[in-house]
């Protein structure tokens, strides 16, 4: 079976942390917003993170190979017999 859970999973991270770091720079002046957090940009610096991640999982999901299946030959006379 060639399904691979990392293509999904780099998926949503790479979704989600897009849309984290796109709120964050829209955001970024919005000092009332962050300053329960000392002032530094969340949303960004994990939004990148969460980016960063869902590529990796991505490159090495699309990276790997799945094991051939062996097909049927064509002609019946090839096949081996046992």
């Amino acid at each position: 079976m060639g399904l691979d859970i990392r293509i999904p999973l780099g998926l949503v991270f790479l979704l989600i942390g897009g849309i984290m770091g796109v709120f964050g720079l829209f955001t970024q002046s919005d000092t009332a917003l962050y300053q329960k957090s000392l002032g530094m940009d969340i949303n960004l610096v994990w939004g990148g993170i969460m980016f960063a991640v869902g590529a990796i999982l991505f490159f090495f999901g699309k990276r790997h190979k799945a094991p051939a299946t062996p097909t049927a030959p064509a002609d019946p006379e090839a096949r081996p017999r046992h």
